[in-house]
């Protein structure tokens, strides 16, 4: 997954989190369950400035049955 940050801020952002939501949906489109992952959040970005990152993100096999799938739908910063 591949995701821009951009800091409008007054002053650069020196570390964080970025916390993705995960939904595993089934054949009929019920979204099943949410699983959260978390990765470092591509630091420092100047303000003003913004960095595209990409991310791998993994849910266990045993969490995605067979004809399920899983579709990252919400992707959520947390900086300093």
């Amino acid at each position: 997954m591949t995701v821009t940050f951009r800091n409008s801020g007054g002053r650069a952002a020196q570390s964080g989190t970025v916390t993705f939501a995960t939904h595993v949906i089934g054949a009929l489109g019920v979204d099943w369950a949410t699983l959260t992952s978390t990765q470092p959040l591509p630091a420092p970005i100047a303000a003003g400035a913004a960095r595209t990152e990409t991310y791998t993100v993994c849910v266990d096999s045993w969490r995605v049955p067979l004809g399920m799938r899983i579709d990252t739908e919400q992707v959520t910063v947390s900086w300093r």
